[in-house]
């Protein structure tokens, strides 16, 4: 005879916790705070969190950022159509803009940073949801995207391109929707717009665009806004925005392909061994990129395929086109790595091609019923999960900035730019990369150039010193570049040890006086 009395109070008390929690999730996907949904606010609280609590860390502890970050302080001095460094510069205008609300600060690159990343993820959700899926399906998708370990952590405590073009990829998800529903000129312009701001983003984006066009196509409801005659609003937006970019890089080839030979083009020697290399290479990094979510996502399918009762739904445009947007993509990647030999990749490359991968799923769990809506709540669950998770951890890299380049984030700039300045004032600090940005910090009127700077020469304004330190960027490159703008070192060269954070042992730094050389 089964045992139908009641549980023991240790097994009923094990089961409050589990309860706590899907209540927890089941308010992440159905419940409101105030106009918003209830994930959405959960979103825009952890990200001011993220915001307020790294730049006051950075004030107490008197700590610098990141290379990324970095690299960001150097450029973003003036407004300009490029920048170098092989990337488009909409974030730099971005970091531009906030630095002018709040100063040139951390706060001002945390708010650009985790602005793009609340932006993405609502855009996201809200493009579900225009598409007539559920709340849930909504935040299912959302969550999902944090399930990929490269926007969950790597774009938290690194990365700066790569978190705009996630943001404007899913914006320009929700343009391509309100193209759709409106076909209206501002629906139109706003595409346009989308579409310039993902290209302004990185330029990796163009595989993305060419999928998501070529399943637009495929599709009868996308394929009638497409040739729409007001499409045209769509183009030439995209067109004019993206100019005076387009100018300065064709102008600038050089900055422009400064990091071509990142992509290891040919480098298996004759076509059929880079071919196969860039496969391998290319299937690793995919692995790399979207395994972790897959493995989750296949969970929860098989979790929902159990004992199921009811037939799904039909599949429905908005799920056609994302899968075949995603398979479309991978075609054009494999097309592009064979077409042109590139055999090196970075597994955040992957975004534009998998970001709809999270959306596509929840789609059809939608469609299962109620097995579909436990799935969900469990990706839900996961991502946010991670999300808290993970709180700690980025709040540690940020001040520790890790054992390799990274560590630049513990150097004491206070104490580097008074002894940078100890014989006078310094208008320009050059160095052989740009981890010398977090001077900026300290003065913001201060030129900070490494080797990659665009118009190297006419950037310089005296007094200028060398600043190079310990680290493994070889200073040829600068050298170059100094000789090429006519500048030459001083003959005395000074060393000096810099404080670092959390018991780290000081950081020798050789700091020289640059000259102009005199006309012969």
């Amino acid at each position: 005879m089964a045992w139908s009395g009641p549980l023991p109070a240790h097994q009923h008390e094990k089961t409050i916790p589990l309860r706590q929690l899907e209540k927890w999730t089941d308010w992440l996907c159905d419940e409101r705070v105030g106009p918003f949904s209830a994930a959405i606010a959960s979103v825009l609280l952890y990200c001011l969190t993220q915001i307020v609590v790294m730049a006051l860390l950075s004030h107490v502890a008197g700590t610098g950022v990141g290379v990324d970050d970095s690299e960001q302080l150097m450029e973003m001095r003036f407004l300009a159509a490029g920048y170098g460094s092989s990337q488009p510069p909409l974030y730099t205008w971005l970091a531009m803009l906030a630095a002018s609300l709040v100063g040139t600060s951390v706060l001002a690159l945390k708010i650009v940073k985790y602005g793009l990343l609340a932006a993405g993820l609502a855009a996201y959700f809200t493009a579900i949801r225009r598409l007539g899926y559920s709340n849930r399906a909504a935040a299912s998708g959302m969550f999902g995207l944090l399930l990929f370990p490269q926007v969950f952590w790597e774009m938290q405590h690194a990365l700066t391109h790569s978190v705009a073009i996630f943001c404007f990829t899913s914006v320009l998800l929700l343009a391509l929707v309100e193209v759709e529903k409106r076909r209206s000129a501002v629906a139109y312009a706003f595409f346009g717009l989308a579409t310039a701001a993902a290209m302004l983003s990185k330029y990796n984006i163009v595989i993305f665009l060419a999928a998501l066009f070529l399943a637009s196509l495929s599709v009868r409801e996308t394929r009638e806004a497409i040739f729409d005659r007001r499409f045209l609003i769509s183009v030439a937006v995209a067109v004019l925005a993206c100019l005076p970019t387009l100018y300065w890089s064709l102008t600038h080839l050089e900055d422009l392909l400064s990091h071509q030979d990142g992509l290891g083009v040919a480098e298996g020697g004759s076509i059929a061994k880079t071919a196969l290399l860039g496969s391998r290479r290319l299937a690793n990094a995919i692995v790399n990129f979207a395994g972790l979510p897959a493995v989750i996502f296949a969970a929860a399918y098989v979790l929902a395929m159990r004992n199921r009762t009811e037939p799904p739904q039909p599949v429905r445009w908005p799920e056609k086109l994302l899968w075949r947007a995603i398979v479309l993509g991978l075609v054009v990647m494999v097309a592009v790595v064979l077409a042109a030999g590139i055999t090196q990749f970075r597994d955040r490359w992957m975004l534009p091609i998998f970001i709809l991968l999270p959306a596509a799923l929840a789609m059809r769990f939608d469609a299962m019923g109620q097995k579909g809506r436990k799935t969900q709540a469990t990706i839900v669950f996961v991502g946010a999960l991670l999300a808290m998770l993970v709180l700690p951890l980025s709040w540690y890299m940020h001040l520790h900035g890790g054992d390799s380049r990274g560590g630049i984030v513990r150097t004491d700039y206070q104490s580097l730019y008074k002894q940078i300045n100890a014989d006078g004032p310094v208008k320009t600090v050059v160095s052989s990369w740009f981890w010398v940005g977090n001077l900026r910090l300290v003065d913001a009127g201060l030129i900070a150039l490494d080797d990659e700077t665009p118009d190297f020469a006419r950037s310089i304004r005296e007094p200028a010193v060398l600043v190079l330190t310990d680290d493994r960027e070889p200073p040829s490159d600068v050298f170059e570049e100094m000789a090429k703008a006519g500048y030459v070192m001083d003959t005395v060269h000074r060393t000096v040890e810099v404080p670092q954070a959390l018991g780290f042992p000081p950081r020798k730094v050789t700091i020289t006086r640059l000259h102009k050389k005199t006309a012969q």
